[in-house]
């Protein structure tokens, strides 16, 4: 009985070959001058190679999935603090207008801390997010805001652009 493999080669043919590809490795570890354990490193080193490899893609496409994901973060939050300043811009000139109609409208302390507001939001650097100064401006803005409002006797603040449509429908005018 005669086994045969795949393509048609017997069993005695594909060991001979196997036999003869060792053996043309073996020759040619000991003529370059290598042991037989280096003939089986390659053999062991294979899982570390593997690992290796898989953590340097997956390294790389983190870098990538990083990136997209930090400019999605850096657009959100940028949108939110410009809608800060937009609101904190809109009540600053309301307030000027109405000094500008009545200069004896508003306290003298109100009039001195709106126009610190003003300076403020001149001061921000919009084109440079990465200033160390930029939350220290907000934190000023947030809590002057606060002071003119209890100095007007007006409750106003600022909640943010409404995330559904149901905080927009509870907005009145």
């Amino acid at each position: 009985m005669k086994l045969v493999i795949g393509n048609g080669f017997g069993l005695a043919a594909i060991l001979s070959l196997v036999w003869s590809q060792l053996l043309v490795s073996f020759v040619a570890f000991v003529l370059l001058g290598q042991t037989m354990d280096d003939l089986f490193d390659s053999s062991l080193n294979l899982e570390d190679t593997h690992y290796k490899e898989g953590y340097d893609e997956g390294h790389s496409d983190g870098l990538v999935a990083g990136k997209e994901e930090g400019r999605q973060v850096g657009l959100k939050v940028g949108f939110e603090i410009g809608e800060e300043l937009g609101f904190y811009r809109g009540c600053v000139d309301i307030w000027n207008s109405a000094l500008r109609l009545d200069p004896t409208c508003f306290s003298p302390r109100a009039k001195t801390i709106i126009g610190q507001m003003e300076e403020l939001i001149e001061k921000y650097p919009l084109m440079d997010p990465e200033n160390v100064q930029v939350q220290e401006i907000m934190d000023s803005l947030r809590l002057k805001f606060k002071m003119v409002c209890s100095s007007l006797h007006v409750k106003l603040e600022y909640s943010g652009y409404p995330k559904s449509s149901t905080e927009a429908n509870d907005i009145q005018f």
